[in-house]
């Protein structure tokens, strides 16, 4: 059974950055496609950045393009999510999720709420406030 623990949730000032972590033990996640999503109050959880498993394909969401980065080492197991130049919007609870299925990064950012997602971690609190 895959278990998925995220890390690096904090308090930071807007403008400022974190790295979160999702990391994977016992099973490795070299052929899992890896998503970070998050789900702020009141709101729907939506898919902020995905990464393949086979040829580094990523994908993210309008609103954190060229300010995340998401990247794999598979040596370590982990998937990171780099973020730059946050801002109060992004507040949220950050979820790490894996799957096999999917044949795209989009399709699994996008549509994950139509067919689903099987793996799913406890997600962890990015609060951005001054």
């Amino acid at each position: 059974q895959l278990q998925l623990v995220e890390s690096g949730g904090d308090l930071v000032q807007p403008g400022g950055s974190l790295r979160l972590s999702c990391a994977a033990s016992d099973v490795t996640l070299d052929y899992y496609i890896i998503g970070w999503f998050r789900q702020a109050p009141g709101k729907e959880r939506e898919g902020v950045s995905c990464i393949s498993s086979s040829d580094g394909s990523t994908y993210y969401a309008d609103s954190v393009k060229g300010r995340f980065t998401i990247s794999r080492d598979n040596a370590k197991n982990t998937v990171y999510l780099q973020m730059h130049s946050l801002k109060p919007e992004d507040t949220a609870v950050y979820y790490c999720a894996a799957d096999l299925r999917y044949r795209s990064v989009q399709a699994m950012c996008v549509a994950y709420q139509d067919y689903g997602i099987d793996y799913w971690g406890k997600g962890t609190l990015v609060t951005v406030s001054s």
